[in-house]
């Protein structure tokens, strides 16, 4: 199938054909069709399956042939991090290129004033974390009451962050009548209900089983003792000439531990979490892209919207807790047809959440016992 096949206009067509898009993912094939013809989705995806141009290409070209348009904000999306907030709004400026319709991304952790001048001079998309779009809300700077098109984008990550009480509040200023399109990477009961309390009779669409996600990665576990990690890392990235890594921890604190270590050995490398200023993740981000930056330690909720071609190493410096992050994690890699690694540092109290992991992506893992931390576990 190709994106002609899905009845898009022809701004929005150069405008893939200018970012490489040729085939449209599983995602976009199922949900653009539905979301042109005015249906609700709940979508359940995770991030790289290109979720992104799946509501954006539909909702630029509503937006951009409805006769009688006027000005104001019409659609709303609503992202949980800066950081993803950010990549859907590059994607809306790459995909609406050639059209008139104006957008703008607002967050937090910035001085508002230039997010409020941009306001001012009109917009007809929103692109808004739930804070910042509440903050303003209340200061009169931003109506809710036109929008027809609203995105709740990784609704689970909200809720895991806590903004159910500020989501709530955003849905009761929205127009009864109105498009929706819900995201989830997981479903909960929580996710199912705020789901029902949001859509209208929705089309449902699933891609990606969760556990094939990542068949071209190339998946290894590393035992080792947990004080022994930071010295496997740095073996590891030396030894193996890993020219461009994320790096996965728990805390903030672990990821400025390791940032701190492996600077001093002269692998330049930053971190990326809550505790960071915009400007800072901002600068560790685009570093990453641009390759300036060889390492990139990251926390599971500040890499959503970490969206890098051809990453080639993910290392799960931590095991995480929940087996469907690892996925998540490992996904990041492996992109786009390209081939990907990813390293996993087990120390002996991490052994649970890895059978966890092997159960629910139905792999038996590989064990490197090449290292000179082995044993330690």
């Amino acid at each position: 199938m190709t994106f002609e096949q899905l009845h898009l206009i022809s701004p929005l067509l150069e405008a893939l054909n200018k970012v490489g898009y040729t085939i449209p993912t599983p995602i976009q094939q199922q949900s653009i069709p539905h979301l042109l013809q005015g249906k609700d989705i709940f979508g359940c995806a995770q991030t790289g399956t290109g979720k992104t141009a799946a509501f954006a290409l539909p909702i630029l070209q509503l937006m951009s042939t409805a006769p009688n348009y006027t000005k104001g904000i019409k659609a709303l999306i609503l992202a949980p991090t800066r950081e993803l907030a950010l990549q859907i709004s590059e994607n809306f400026g790459e995909y609406g290129e050639k059209l008139k319709l104006k957008h703008t991304v607002i967050f937090g952790g910035v001085t508002q004033y230039s997010q409020v001048q941009t306001l001012h001079k009109g917009v007809d998309i929103l692109i808004a974390t739930p804070g910042r779009l509440l903050d303003l809300m209340q200061q009169g700077y931003i109506s809710l009451k036109d929008i027809q098109y609203f995105v709740l984008d990784e609704a689970d990550r909200m809720l895991d962050m806590g903004f159910i009480h500020d989501i709530k509040k955003v849905i009761a200023k929205l127009p009864i009548k109105r498009q929706t399109i819900f995201f989830s990477a997981t479903v909960s009961p929580e996710i199912n209900k705020l789901a029902q309390t949001l859509l209208v009779n929705p089309v449902s669409v699933n891609v990606t089983p969760i556990s094939s996600a990542a068949e071209l990665v190339t998946q290894s576990i590393y035992y080792v003792k947990k004080e022994n990690k930071r010295a496997l890392l740095t073996h590891v990235l030396k030894t193996q000439h890993i020219e461009h890594a994320l790096v996965f921890t728990r805390t903030k604190h672990g990821a400025d531990k390791i940032v701190k270590e492996l600077n001093k050995v002269g692998i330049k490398s930053e971190a990326i979490h809550g505790n960071k200023s915009q400007n800072a993740r901002e600068r560790a981000l685009s570093g990453f892209k641009n390759r300036t930056l060889r390492v990139l330690v990251a926390t599971d909720i500040a890499s959503r919207g970490i969206d890098v071609d051809k990453l080639s190493h993910v290392i799960n410096f931590e095991i995480p807790e929940v087996a469907e992050t690892y996925v998540h994690r490992i996904g990041r890699t492996g992109r786009a047809g390209s081939e990907g690694i990813a390293m996993s540092f087990v120390a002996h109290e991490e052994m649970d959440y890895m059978k966890n992991i092997s159960k629910l992506i139905n792999k038996k893992l590989d064990v490197v016992e090449s290292h000179p931390f082995l044993g330690n576990s």
